[in-house]
């Protein structure tokens, strides 16, 4: 195609490869063409045509799957009008434009139609300002709209995380990126994949203005730019990285150039950084090009890929990181190589591939990370700025407050179980989560329970939290009537989580119970149910495997998946478990394996897919026919191994206790890469009864993280087989525990008990050792902490130490509730310190000043600071402790 002009200053090379690239996705998305592209045919102007040409020709297979074109038109048209009204519009270069203003999607969030209502939200409160403070002022309006909670991995969209008022990182830093691109101002979510010093991972938000990046906290602001909690940590990060879905040229050090995305490397702005090249070679010392090397960290008790890059033609593969340890893993055709590397101490290593068969026995190293670094300093904040900022904080926080009011409260849903005879307790627990779409759902319930009895509210109990705040009654009331009528003779254990339950994995939850029911006849069905291998049969030879987006894997919902007729692996898997439930087959996706299965003769049987595309029909029939006359008791056998996890006799006083993904995890080799198992975390009942597993090569990872980020790691290895039980102990390496004596605390200090009398700080410490911590509960950092202690809530009990948890006057908003927190240690008190003259003095001074609260310290008993932490770190709580536990005098 002759392209003849250039539109938002286009080269003629990159038109053509958008043009090349948008007929290739309606060749993909050909089932779905009407529904997508019918919008072309309207009369577009030639900006419109080409934005919309853009986002068509980066866009992931599920979204060409689950939405419409006229969702993308109208985003386009708001976008381009939006650009016209903004005072910086002409200002933002038209390449920023399409990569940080235009992208209607920001990480995996549910796609609304929501660029206009975030605009008309902030539209005349930004109008008259700079673009620096139209930042700053959009933040505010964030913190005013969600603040902090840790949650499930599915990222809710901006407007559901407007109703619900509250979500993690990832969700906060999704509102804020769509906030800002509504008003026209270029943004971006950037994220550590994981912290190299501490377990989890980080997202925040960058933004730009004339000329610069700048970086905000999303949800939490502060009264300047380039200025957050996570300063100190981002300092000691391996990575820090965003995703443009376009093939992206720069300026910024590209890690990853896909043909559907690009992945830019921005660490060298907040860390000092080295380039380090991995040579891969051949048991010969030739090259290896096409080899996929990964970059791994030890978090949270595996290690994760923060990056996998192809080796070149050279065999190496370039990668950007900080100066701390990393497991570098290259892998070709099965056969690996595999060398742990000191960042600091080389920029270039060699791996060799000549490994096919795992290592034995046991493997013993630390993972070191990059050390502590002060920041540049800068100018401290007049009075008057400090003050303004505080009010705007305490004055956001109570618009969201207010909001939170008008969700429906214990007395309402009392009233409700009551008129609808349902257990208000159980009534109260569903709509309490349900927060601001509390409403909508008790209308199901006030609808549906006067017909239906419990099984609307045992449906609602069947969902996440989540799934509670942005599942209306549509959804609901489909999968409600679609599930009764396929119930049978199916037990309630057994029907309401793998038949009447609406979630599989991740995906959006929509209607398509009935749509499924309707799309097979009454024979079709019936044979399905009689033998579920005959729709594996069908969606193996009919549906095609299309892997684009890594992080949107298993995110097509069920309807979409069906009519595209295309999907990731997940997201076919999702549709077998979501048509088998519509026909009253029971279905899942194994705990721990996450493998689609269905229940028959009484067991879960696995959904055996092959090729997944439609050119290996022939063989995946005869792969199918092998399965099928195979019954259900010999593929158990053939597959299925015991693993029983054995404690430790000799282990040392000071180990751990045993908590998947805090200190261990099981991963089993697959194709030359480590698949670590999914349990819930914390599960900390492993010893109880043996695990089904499949059989092969495991590698069981335990770890124990020091005060300052360094991992004692152990990596033992075995091998489970098919019908027969492995028994494996769980070990950890020693640990040795320094409790060095920090400073003294002041115990004749002064501060506020709730009910307005004074204390001196010595009567509530006691005289046998405590834990004091003074904190901002607003904050992320603080509520970590305080969610580390409620989950440690028995030991710190069983200990009997006091907890004195100290919240300054200006941190102690609107919102905070110290009864809101009833899970913490029973000898926990909150107090008041308007002075903080308690406060040692040490922590004036740099790396605790600039990490910020929460500032923690285990006492002795004779009042000796034997442990402090201050800011964001995973694990405090864990620490203190063990190091409490070791000064405690009973």
């Amino acid at each position: 195609m002759a392209i003849q002009t250039s539109v938002f200053s286009l080269e003629h090379d990159a038109m053509e490869q958008i043009e090349r690239k948008f007929r290739e996705k309606q060749l993909i998305a050909r089932a779905r063409a009407a529904e997508l592209f019918d919008v072309f045919q309207q009369e577009l102007t030639e900006e419109e045509t080409w934005a919309l040409k853009y986002l068509f020709a980066y866009m992931p297979v599920n979204d060409l799957a689950d939405y419409d074109g006229t969702l993308f038109l109208s985003h386009v048209r708001q976008t381009l009008d939006i650009r016209r009204q903004v005072p910086w519009g002409e200002r933002v270069p038209d390449h920023l434009f399409l990569h940080f203003v235009l992208p209607y999607r920001v990480n995996t969030e549910n796609i609304e139609d929501s660029r206009g209502i975030l605009y008309r939200e902030l539209a005349e409160r930004t109008a008259h300002l700079s673009m620096e403070d139209a930042i700053l002022e959009t933040n505010y309006w964030c913190h005013e709209k969600a603040n902090y909670i840790g949650s499930d991995l599915r990222t809710i969209s901006p407007l559901t995380m407007i109703r619900n008022a509250r979500g993690r990182c990832g969700e906060e830093s999704t509102l804020a990126v769509a906030a800002l691109r509504s008003i026209g101002i270029p943004a971006r979510q950037v994220y550590t994949p994981r912290w190299a010093h501490c377990d989890d991972n980080h997202a925040w938000v960058e933004a730009w203005a004339d000329g610069k990046w700048h970086y905000i906290g999303a949800c939490e602001p502060e009264a300047r730019l380039n200025q957050g909690w996570f300063s100190p940590p981002a300092r000691r990060a391996m990575l820090i990285n965003t995703r443009i879905f376009a093939n992206y040229p720069g300026p910024e050090d590209i890690t990853l150039a896909d043909e559907w995305f690009t992945e830019i490397n921005l660490l060298e702005g907040y860390a000092p950084t080295r380039s380090i090249t991995v040579h891969v070679k051949d048991e010969q010392g030739e090259p290896v090009s096409g080899a996929d090397v990964y970059f791994e960290l030890y978090n949270m008790a595996e290690f994760y890929p923060i990056a996998i890059l192809p080796s070149n033609e050279q065999g190496e593969a370039t990668f950007k990181t900080g100066f701390g340890d990393l497991l570098i893993r290259a892998v070709k055709d099965g056969i690996w190589g595999e060398v742990k590397v000191t960042v600091a101490e080389a920029d270039y290593f060699e791996v060799i591939l000549n490994q096919s068969q795992q290592p034995e026995g046991i493997l013993d190293f630390d993972m070191v990370p990059p050390p502590e670094r002060s920041g540049e300093s800068s100018d401290p904040l007049s009075e008057e700025k400090l003050l303004k900022h505080n009010h705007r904080i305490e004055e956001g926080t109570k618009l969201r407050t207010s909001y939170e009011d008008t969700f429906l409260t214990e007395a309402e849903a009392t009233e409700l179980a009551l008129a609808a005879g349902l257990p208000p307790e159980r009534v109260w627990e569903v709509l309490r989560k349900a927060r601001g779409n509390s409403r909508e759902i008790a209308a199901f319930l006030q609808e549906n329970s006067t017909v239906h009895g419990e099984w609307p509210l045992l449906l609602l109990e069947s969902m996440r939290e989540k799934d509670l705040i942005d599942t209306f009654r549509p959804a609901l009331e489909d999968h409600l009537i679609g599930s009764l009528s396929q119930r049978g003779e199916l037990s309630e254990d057994l029907f309401v989580p793998y038949v009447l339950c609406p979630r599989v994995q991740h995906e959006m939850i929509v209607p398509y119970k009935r749509f499924f029911q309707d799309t097979f006849t009454e024979e079709e069905a019936g044979s399905f149910r009689e033998d579920p291998r005959g729709l594996v049969r069908i969606l193996d030879r009919e549906w095609a495997l299309w892997e684009d987006l890594p992080n949107l894997k298993g995110k097509g919902n069920p309807v979409g998946t069906f009519g595209l007729k295309k999907g990731d692996r997940a997201s076919v898997d999702i549709l077998f478990v979501a048509i088998c439930r519509s026909l009253g087959i029971p279905a899942r996706l194994h705990p721990s394996e996450q493998k689609p299965q269905f229940m028959a003769s009484g067991s879960w049987q696995d959904a055996w897919f092959t090729q997944g595309a439609a050119e290996q029909s022939e063989q995946n029939d005869r792969r199918q026919d092998q399965l099928i006359a195979q019954s259900a008791e010999q593929l158990e056998k053939n597959d299925n191994g015991m693993l029983r996890l054995l404690r430790d006799n000799e282990a040392a006083a000071d180990a751990p206790a045993a908590a998947y993904s805090d200190n261990f995890t099981f991963a089993r080799l697959e194709n030359g890469v480590y698949k670590t198992l999914v349990y819930p975390h914390g599960k900390s009942d492993m010893f109880d009864e043996p695990l089904e597993v499949e059989q092969g090569s495991y590698r069981l990872t335990s770890g124990i993280r020091l005060k300052d980020g360094t991992v004692r790691v152990r990596l033992t290895y075995f091998t489970v087989r098919a019908g027969e039980q492995t028994e494996i102990p769980l070990t950890f390496r020693e640990a040795m525990l320094d409790i060095p004596v920090l400073g003294t605390m002041d115990r004749s200090s002064t501060v506020s008990l709730l009910d307005g009398t004074s204390k001196k700080l010595g009567e509530l410490i006691g005289s046998n050792g405590a834990i004091v911590a003074w904190m901002e509960p607003e904050r992320e950092p603080t509520k970590h902490l305080i969610r580390e202690m409620s989950e440690l809530v028995e030991p710190f009990a069983e200990l009997g130490a006091p907890i004195v948890l100290i919240v300054g006057d200006l941190e102690w908003t609107a919102s905070f509730d110290p009864s809101s927190y009833p899970k913490l240690p029973p000898n926990t008190i909150f107090v008041r310190d308007s002075s903080y003259a308690s406060l040692p003095a040490f922590i004036a001074g740099p790396p605790a000043s600039e990490a910020g609260f929460p500032h923690l310290f285990v006492l002795d008993g004779e009042d000796q600071i034997r442990y402090t932490a201050s800011g964001y770190k995973i694990g405090t709580g864990k620490e203190a402790l063990q190091l409490l536990s070791g000064v405690w005098q009973q």
